[in-house]
């Protein structure tokens, strides 16, 4: 096991070590064993799935469901083969997926207005303005290529780790980022080409 430069195990290794005992207990239907491994990633698991899907109901349905999964799935767990958050990431990921491929009635809330004496008022709307231009944009991105895109910008993960999270190859993850990235930016440039207009037809 790496050790860290105090000598002491890496971090990530300790949690990798100890869902693997889990893992071990759960494949024989443990429910203490699952419900501590739910404990230990549901939130991680929850703030992958909101910024998926874009909705806090939908994302609490899809964790729930993809924990569901794992459990009536549990024995096909095989010791060593992969990180429990790697094996619960792809389910919840390709959960969202499902869920926005269905038709559905978009809800999109309004920037909270701020007092006009509000120190750094303006700097505040012009913040809520480009995370909401910047959510919009992530929400019309290609189901594949927004996963990738969350996963590596929002939860810091490697291209090695989305590719076993997504399933896929290192290529293949690095063609996604790249078109996502590109994608984003058109879309943000005809956001701000629409406002213009908008105000110039006023």
């Amino acid at each position: 096991m790496p050790l860290a430069p105090d000598g002491a195990p890496d971090a990530a290794d300790v949690v990798y070590d100890e869902d693997s005992e889990l893992l071990d207990k759960l494949a024989t239907g443990d429910e203490v064993a699952f419900r501590m491994l739910v404990e230990r990633h549901i939130d991680r698991a929850y703030a992958i799935a909101l910024r998926i899907v874009g909705n806090a109901a939908d994302a609490e349905d899809v964790v729930q469901d993809s924990m569901l999964k794992i459990w009536s799935h549990r024995g096909r767990w095989q010791h060593g083969r992969a990180k429990f958050s790697t094996w619960l990431y792809r389910v919840i990921s390709n959960r969202c997926i499902d869920l926005r491929r269905k038709p559905r009635t978009e809800n999109v809330e309004a920037v909270p207005e701020v007092a006009d004496n509000q120190p750094g008022a303006v700097e505040l709307i012009e913040r809520n303005e480009l995370n909401d231009m910047l959510e919009l944009a992530m929400q019309r991105l290609p189901e594949q290529q927004r996963v990738a895109v969350i996963l590596s910008y929002h939860e810091n993960m490697s291209n090695g780790e989305i590719a076993q999270v997504m399933d896929t190859t290192v290529a293949a993850v690095e063609s996604l980022l790249k078109r996502g990235r590109q994608q984003l930016r058109q879309l943000l440039r005809k956001h701000e080409r629409d406002i213009r207009t908008a105000f110039t037809d006023c």
